[in-house]
């Protein structure tokens, strides 16, 4: 009784977006986001760099992708079990320690000249973001009033689309302003990924003196207009299919965006003739557009319902592969900016959605959609393939991506 007329009561007055005791918690976490950001960003900038200085083809390049997202796959669900077991915390600092002694690998592997060698400096770097986002997302909604969560997850995902500005600013400036027709230099690489080891080391430090105060279980409320309440609790998580087209919408979502973003530089070198750093410019550009659309996205949900903003936005995201394909020249490059703009709101909603009236399976199931990820480890193959005759025609194939995405938010998004 007494829930039912406090829940009356603070719906009188709007629940606030966090408590004075989560805020110093809270920025730490929210950092995170924008840190990931950062990273996964900057293997697109690696990707072409490597290119240069390590003679790669397109395909062989794509393994630079292959080696963060794949990670995702391998540990998603470890990640998952170990901050069920040790706390939000101390899966912060793992993955923390994980991205860090990742970006240190990259010295030896720059001394070494070696690809694979950086590819498990890479790998260990990813598995060291996956772990960091699969704790980060329920950790963020944690930290005050399950009613806020929403927004606290939406606020610390603006953060992150500020890293992937910054990640194509910062790689485009090191490592692709000053690159010369045939130089093997990767001192460029090695100081960039020292600087960045060094700054996640500190912030691990800094935060392993941070005291965490007690948390809200953001679904452990009775009531179902606050929380994911399973109206079918005898079912097994599998059995619910909203979350199952959830994990394939963002394997395929994933798999769209890491080779789009994977090949953006060749496309404004080749078909634009831009030079390397003018493309990686551009990327800026690009990802200050995905930032744009999530806050545009996050403005309409309050007139249009989530699930078909969505497929509204899949599909136009069609249209852009199909003219990005044509090779129009701005026409098509703007098509191909625009392609970010549309992205912009995916990711997360295709989270959100995925999770819906799950209770008990929520986090389990946090950590399989998570793993969906691992869609952009493979599809920069395929697009790379393409691309090897045509980087315009490699953007027919993300079409296959946004075709899963509107039936999706447009049919199966429902839960049953």
């Amino acid at each position: 009784m007494s829930n039912h007329s406090s829940a009356g009561s603070v719906h009188a007055s709007p629940p606030k977006f966090t408590d004075k005791k989560y805020l110093v918690t809270l920025v730490f976490v929210t950092s995170l986001f924008m840190f990931w950001g950062i990273a996964i960003t900057m293997g697109d900038v690696l990707n072409k760099h490597f290119q240069h200085v390590l003679s790669l083809t397109k395909t062989q390049s794509a393994f630079v992708q292959f080696a963060i997202f794949g990670a995702y796959g391998v540990m998603g669900i470890p990640a998952g079990l170990f901050m069920k077991r040790f706390g939000y915390k101390n899966g912060v600092l793992f993955g923390l320690t994980l991205f860090a002694v990742g970006s240190f690998l990259f010295v030896p592997a720059a001394a070494a000249a070696s690809f694979p060698f950086f590819g498990g400096a890479l790998f260990i770097l990813g598995c060291g973001l996956s772990t960091l986002e699969t704790v980060a997302h329920p950790f963020v909604a944690s930290l005050g009033d399950q009613r806020t969560s929403d927004m606290r997850i939406n606020f610390a995902q603006a953060f992150n689309a500020l890293g992937t500005i910054i990640g194509p600013a910062v790689g485009s400036y090191f490592l692709l302003r000053n690159n010369v027709e045939g130089s093997t230099d990767l001192t460029s690489v090695k100081t960039l990924y020292i600087v960045i080891g060094s700054v996640i080391a500190t912030i691990a430090v800094l935060f392993s003196f941070v005291k965490v105060p007690a948390l809200i279980d953001p679904h452990g409320a009775v009531d179902p207009a606050v929380a994911n309440v399973d109206t079918h609790p005898e079912r097994g998580l599998f059995q619910h299919r909203h979350f199952k087209w959830a994990v394939l919408a963002q394997f395929f979502n994933v798999a769209a965006q890491a080779g789009t973003w994977a090949f953006f530089i060749n496309y404004g070198h080749e078909k634009m003739g831009f030079s390397d750093a003018v493309a990686g410019n551009y990327m800026i550009i690009f990802f200050v557009l995905m930032l744009t659309g999530r806050f545009v996205g996050t403005f309409l949900m309050r007139f249009i319902a989530p699930h078909s903003l969505l497929a509204i936005f899949a599909a136009c995201n069609i249209v852009m592969c199909l003219i990005i394909a044509q090779s129009l020249g701005w026409p098509s490059f703007i098509a191909l900016l625009m392609l970010n703009f549309f992205f912009s709101i995916m990711f997360p909603t295709i989270f959100s959605l995925g999770l819906k009236n799950l209770g008990a399976h929520t986090q389990q199931a946090s950590s399989f959609i998570s793993m969906g990820v691992v869609g952009g480890a493979f599809f920069p193959f395929a697009m790379g393939a393409v691309a090897e005759t045509n980087v315009a025609h490699a953007y027919y194939l993300p079409i296959i991506c946004y075709a899963v995405i509107f039936l999706f938010g447009y049919k199966y998004y429902k839960v049953l």
